[in-house]
């Protein structure tokens, strides 16, 4: 009987069971233990996938990039601006010619309205798993890695206090995706949520109902509050990261009155000091230093990012693993 993993999409870790889920962190842990042991984990010999990217990335590109190579395999890195999408090929063609070429296909498109919508068309007619490397909605990637480091670092993850924090930031108009995955997933796990930030910077509706239904099954909780302060309060984890007003405001401008107006959410000392002792600070990298946190708290002592982005690699290869693998 074929594996239930092998050829499974990957664009939201909503439609992955809570089993499947924890499988996909043993994966995780025991890849990083045989890499840390120089161990030879050819489980994807000879196996290619194409990682379509519509933006710029650094650690998602290189985890599945590095990543499929420790696994045996080879990845294919395609700028979609040298692709025939850039003159308009659809994504059911592109799906179609590149399932019979390889074994996956991984693709970040954070377009807003358009970035989930093709992944799900490429999905659809594609013969292999198509994995979400971001889009505008998620990125189960990352919030598979942030599970990862929680579990490490907290060990059980029932009633952590885990503030969601909208942060200042000027880099660009960020994505809502992982804010998002975070809100639907850590709920799952048991985790007090409490997702922070100012008026105008909502997620969707039926985010906070899922979320708030997810809690409930786990004996978790979750709500949404406007007060930093509160956030932070006894928090075990605090993720201060900037997200764009996508949901009222659709206009692609960095700068507007209502970030202006918000400069002061930032995540500094003397916040993180209302937190628990042993808090720890997670971002997703890269941070707006400055803006989004005081460099004294992403260098400090509460800050586990390069953790975090460590477990990148290792959860993109459970991933790869488990959906392209033969068992």
């Amino acid at each position: 009987m074929e594996p239930i993993y092998k050829g499974k999409h990957f664009i939201t870790l909503q439609e992955w069971e809570k089993p499947a889920i924890d499988t996909l962190l043993e994966v995780s842990t025991s890849l990083k233990k045989k890499f840390l042991n120089n161990e030879v984990t050819d489980y994807l010999y000879n196996k290619s996938a194409f990682l379509m990217f519509f933006e710029q990335s650094t650690r998602t590109r290189n985890s599945m990039e590095a990543g499929l190579a420790q696994l045996g395999g080879h990845a294919n890195f395609l700028d979609t601006s040298t692709m025939q999408i850039s003159h308009g090929e659809k994504a059911k063609d592109t799906a179609v010619i590149l399932s019979s070429y390889g074994h996956g296909i991984a693709c970040r498109n954070c377009f807003w309205k358009v970035g989930n919508a093709f992944l799900r068309e490429m999905a659809k007619h594609a013969t292999v798993p198509v994995m979400n490397l971001q889009c505008d909605l998620y990125h189960p990637m990352q919030a598979l890695a942030d599970l990862m480091t929680i579990k490490e670092i907290k060990k059980d993850t029932k009633k952590l206090k885990v503030s969601i924090i909208w942060a200042y930031a000027t880099s660009h108009k960020k994505p809502i995706s992982v804010p998002l995955s975070q809100s639907l997933l850590f709920p799952r796990y048991g985790m007090e949520v409490v997702l922070a930030h100012p008026k105008g910077y909502e997620l969707p509706k039926w985010v906070l109902d899922k979320a708030k239904e997810n809690a409930e099954a786990s004996g978790g909780s979750f709500r949404v509050t406007h007060d930093q302060e509160d956030a932070y309060k006894d928090a075990d984890i605090v993720i201060p990261k900037n997200w764009g007003s996508w949901v009222s405001n659709q206009s692609e401008d960095v700068l507007d009155d209502i970030l202006e107006a918000n400069k002061h959410w930032k995540c500094t000392e003397d916040r993180l000091a209302h937190a628990k002792g042993d808090v720890s600070y997670m971002h997703a990298l890269p941070a707006d230093r400055g803006n989004e946190v005081e460099d004294s708290v992403i260098d400090g002592p509460h800050s586990v990012v390069y953790q975090e982005a460590e477990n990148r690699i290792h959860t993109a290869k459970a991933v790869m693993a488990m959906t392209m693998g033969d068992k």
